[in-house]
């Protein structure tokens, strides 16, 4: 039987991407059994890819979401679109923007709305294992942006993170890249029984909205499966997922 079309999975960023596999196989298993063809694809750097994570850079990654899109596109015969996670998410919504990508579908969890943000706090988790281990932080966040201003390769939590791609997503502002996709579904989790859009990824939407995106959003209850200590499952994000992919 003929797809109904195919989605290219684009994963969140270093340890993220490993605690968020269990529900990736979920979500992927669950739109394959609606008649979707699924690519999960490795970024360059990232887990089974080629490279290491120092290696890694923004237009790289982009360039390896174009590849997946042309890849799965050329096997289904039908509409492609981008389903990401995280910063994944925003990496989907930036290249989606490309009209000649022909991206006709875009499924965002949790996605990252200010890259200067996000860095802050990957930063920090350096900052964290150096109390953990000595007592107290040799360097705080300032320092360690100085340092990749500077062009060193810092390795926080396991991860080399190179300069030019920490200045890439640094300047990531997510209102600013406003997808050209005909159906866009945006999804996040909170630990509230009456969860709600947070409002940083409110004044996005609206800001997208306002582009003339049409942005189907809600948010469902759940763990932040991404970074908890255990692996953990959302079956409410599921459920929302297939009933977003199930219009448009």
């Amino acid at each position: 039987m003929r797809p109904r079309g195919g989605m290219v999975y684009v994963h969140p960023f270093a340890e993220e991407m490993n605690k968020a596999r269990r529900m990736a196989a979920l979500q992927a298993r669950r739109l394959a059994q609606a008649g979707w063809g699924v690519l999960q694809i490795d970024l360059l750097g990232c887990g089974d890819s080629t490279g290491e994570f120092a290696d890694a850079r923004w237009a790289a990654w982009k360039q390896d979401v174009r590849a997946g899109v042309e890849w799965l596109r050329g096997r289904v015969g039908g509409t492609v679109g981008l389903w990401g996670l995280r910063l994944g998410a925003t990496l989907a919504a930036d290249a989606a923007r490309e009209r000649e990508l022909e991206i006709d579908r875009l499924a965002l969890w949790q996605p990252v709305a200010s890259g200067e943000q996000f860095l802050t706090q990957f930063l920090r988790l350096q900052l964290a294992a150096e109390m953990l281990t000595g007592g107290a932080a040799q360097s705080g966040v300032r320092e360690l942006r100085e340092a990749l201003a500077r062009g060193a390769v810092l390795e926080i939590a396991g991860y080399e993170l190179h300069p030019e791609l920490a200045a890439a997503i640094e300047v990531l502002r997510l209102a600013e890249l406003v997808p050209a996709v005909k159906a866009l579904s945006w999804h996040e989790v909170a630990a509230q029984p009456e969860p709600r859009i947070t409002p940083a990824s409110q004044r996005v939407i609206d800001a997208w909205r306002a582009a003339g995106a049409h942005v189907s959003a809600a948010a469902v209850t759940g763990e932040p499966f991404w970074s908890t200590l255990e692996i953990a499952e959302c079956p409410a994000l599921l459920d929302a997922t297939d009933e977003a992919m199930s219009h448009g």
